[in-house]
């Protein structure tokens, strides 16, 4: 260790109360982290790139220090895909410091890495009050059924008004107006369960009467218009 000649020459004053670092909640018990393998808890976060184009939702399950699960879900870039799928691979099995120092690929994925980071470390995951944590695959529970994100894409403007493309419950496929021309439903294909049905062997057009669903007062509608097409 090398100190400066002002330090050098200084008289020792001694240290007296010990100062501790405050505990914080990890998985339904306060912990003083002192170092990463402190560390645990399962926590969300979301991320944006430079341009602003593109965003990302993290969700990383941490036990002892390690990532042991990572879900990625990305929006609005077509190369943040492609990125995700590397920091799927690469995310599970680093530390929470390895990890924040890993080139994640995707700008948005980076900065969503640190945003949890700083979750996690100051205490504030989901799993804080949780008893023993979440356990591993707690994040797929997110998805719900078909293991989709749950993505709403509406779109709008002033001289035509609005037009939902997706919600929820899924990709839209008619809106049901009133006759005010006012919305009033909509009706939906949950495209998990209809690419599950088809690929256990279900017929295309079977599984897609299968997965359609409503919502709202949808058959009371004057009218029924394609949201991409009318």
């Amino acid at each position: 260790m090398i100190y400066s000649h002002e330090v050098e020459h200084m008289c020792v004053v001694k240290k007296g109360a010990n100062h501790q670092c405050a505990p914080i909640p990890e998985e339904g018990k306060w912990v003083r982290s002192k170092q990463i393998t402190d560390i645990s808890g399962l926590t969300h976060g979301i991320g944006w790139c430079a341009p602003q184009q593109g965003a990302c939702k993290l969700t990383l399950n941490v036990k002892d220090g390690i990532i042991e699960e990572a879900l990625v879900e990305t929006i609005g870039c077509s190369g943040m895909t492609h990125s995700a799928a590397m920091a799927s691979e690469i995310l599970p099995g680093k530390t929470l410091l390895e990890a924040l120092n890993t080139d994640l690929v995707c700008d948005a994925i980076n900065t969503a890495m640190r945003e949890l980071f700083l979750q996690i470390a100051y205490g504030r995951t989901q799993s804080a009050f949780s008893e023993g944590g979440l356990a591993i695959g707690a994040g797929l529970e997110d998805l719900g059924k078909g293991l989709r994100s749950q993505v709403g894409t509406m779109y709008g403007t002033k001289v035509k008004g609005t037009r939902y493309l997706e919600m929820a419950e899924g990709y839209c496929t008619r809106m049901a107006l009133d006759a005010d021309n006012e919305v009033i439903g909509y009706e939906f294909i949950h495209l998990g369960k209809f690419m599950e049905a088809v690929t256990k062997g279900t017929p295309a057009a079977e599984a897609l009467e299968k997965a359609k669903g409503t919502y709202g007062r949808f058959k009371d509608a004057v009218k029924y218009i394609n949201p991409r097409h009318e």
